[in-house]
């Protein structure tokens, strides 16, 4: 148990980056779709992030995984920082100068003309941050919580204050709201008709500070391509790469195809189909509540699992912490979902529509969190082909369902193929774990959470409340009471239980 603990203790210091972080970054959605009423205006935006993320994972191909495989011990740290960081360097510096030549090809291939720009300065941007994403996970391996804390919040710092400045301070300026004796400063630094375009700028800026800000992390660095080690390194890591592309297309891919498969007039009220690609893709982020918890349980578990390797407590250890971590993304699921009334009305007016498909991501987005669980079994025992092969699977499960549901569904049939293919993936890595590395997991009891919080949900969708004086408590108590429920049942009853059988 007092392993379980540390893990959460890691978890909440890790998680300050992430969750607060990453939700700090989510009140954004706030500024952009409230200072760009009209969705349309943030398709490129949206369009162009989109792809960012299959491409950190070719980027960083797997290399953050690998460290902690083969430079986790104290002794190997030095020797495969090296060597990783040179082979990223290499990687990151090739593909981005082909990014940058092809960037007018490809604005044009997206129906975005005159954006190369865009395109420049964010493929700078994954590049540098693959780089820095290895002197971070050499952070972690030093247990220097604290630095990787510092340098992530400041990162995020930077990004909303240059957004904050550009689209809220100069924008306002420029409309006469306050301060006109300013308005040629703001008109000198901010340029309203390209005002999307400095969401990018503002990302592009912070990653370069952070790069500086992680120099410590780089001193004596030596460029070093060891062939025979490389290509160990690279056979552990190239099918987390393609399964972690593979992945990264999986989540992707409605967002990629939504544009193209979308019928002219699908939406009455927004009848473009960048519009309504536009309100889904901020809608999303609705979601990123459940990828915060994912991610922040990532950082803190994967040193964790790999540093008991080989011990015969292992398969407890992963079975308890997935049980816990489930019911945190069960808790989150219900909070949310039934607590959209009054979260929603954060996001912009014209981008509420697509509120409705926000539980059905988060349930998705709480399957990918599990899944990431049940992987660890191959990470383990270095069988990653079968995350590959899964993962593959997922996508093709993704792309047939996407392209059959979205015409026919819009946004909805997008969010129904992401739990079916995550739920998928759950399922088929579980009944494969169980054969190559038993988990003793607690699946009643997991089921059980995951069917009683999904029945209220769906019950709550059948009851309207226009008033929020009322419907914000009833939702609140909702939420408590299922709190509530769980806790009676693992503190009190199993306890219960525990001492009769005793």
């Amino acid at each position: 148990m007092s392993l379980v603990k540390k893990l959460a203790g890691d978890t909440v210091l890790y998680g300050m980056s992430s969750i607060v972080g990453r939700l700090l970054n989510w009140l954004l959605v706030i500024v952009h779709t409230r200072v760009f009423e009209q969705p349309e205006l943030l398709t490129e935006n949206a369009q162009l992030y989109t792809y960012v993320i299959p491409l950190n994972i070719l980027f960083t191909f797997g290399m953050e995984t690998a460290f902690f495989r083969y430079g986790s011990k104290k002794e190997n740290q030095s020797e495969y920082f090296n060597l990783i960081l040179s082979f990223i360097i290499v990687l990151s510096g090739v593909l981005s100068l082909g990014l940058i030549l092809g960037a007018t090809p490809l604005v044009n291939a997206m129906r975005f003309p005159g954006k190369e720009r865009l395109v420049i300065m964010l493929a700078i941007i994954i590049a540098i941050d693959a780089i820095c994403a290895i002197a971070f996970v050499k952070l972690r391996a030093q247990n220097k919580a604290k630095r990787f804390v510092g340098i992530k919040i400041t990162n995020i710092a930077i990004n909303i204050f240059l957004n904050a400045f550009y689209l809220i301070f100069c924008n306002n300026i420029l409309k006469d709201k306050f301060l006109p004796n300013l308005k040629p400063f703001a008109a000198f630094i901010y340029n309203a008709n390209i005002g999307p375009d400095y969401i990018i700028w503002a990302n592009y800026v912070a990653s370069m500070i952070t790069l500086g800000l992680l120099w410590k992390e780089f001193v004596g660095f030596k460029f070093t391509i060891n062939w025979p080690k490389l290509k160990e390194v690279l056979v552990y890591a190239y099918p987390l790469m393609i399964m972690g592309l593979a992945g990264a297309i999986n989540l992707t891919a409605d967002r990629l195809m939504f544009r193209e498969l979308l019928p002219e007039g699908f939406y009455s009220d927004f009848p473009k189909p960048d519009q309504a690609f536009s309100i889904y893709s901020q809608v999303y982020k609705l979601s990123i509540f459940m990828t915060l918890v994912v991610q922040a349980y990532r950082y803190a578990a994967d040193p964790l699992f790999f540093s008991k390797l080989g011990d015969k407590n292992s398969p407890n250890l992963i079975a308890l912490s997935t049980k816990w971590f489930t019911i945190a993304c069960i808790i989150l699921w219900v909070g949310v979902s039934l607590n959209l009334d009054w979260i929603g009305l954060l996001i912009g007016e014209n981008y509420r529509s697509g509120l409705y498909i926000v539980p059905i991501l988060l349930l998705a987005n709480l399957f990918i969190g599990v899944y990431g669980n049940t992987s660890i079994w191959f990470k383990l025992v270095d069988k990653t082909k079968f995350g590959t092969y899964l993962t593959i699977a997922a996508m093709i499960l993704t792309i047939i369902l996407n392209v059959i549901l979205i015409p026919r569904l819009g946004y909805l049939g997008c969010a129904i193929t992401f739990t079916i293919s995550s739920f998928f993936m759950v399922v088929a890595c579980y009944i494969l774990g169980q054969k190559h590395y038993p988990i003793p997991y607690e699946l009643k009891e997991i089921s059980a959470y995951l069917l009683g919080a999904g029945l209220i949900i769906l019950a709550n969708t059948q009851i309207h409340i226009s008033n929020y004086w009322v419907s914000v408590p009833y939702h609140m108590l909702l939420t408590f009471l299922f709190i509530g429920v769980v806790y009676w049942y693992e503190f009190k009853v199993k306890k219960f239980r525990l001492h009769e059988n005793s």
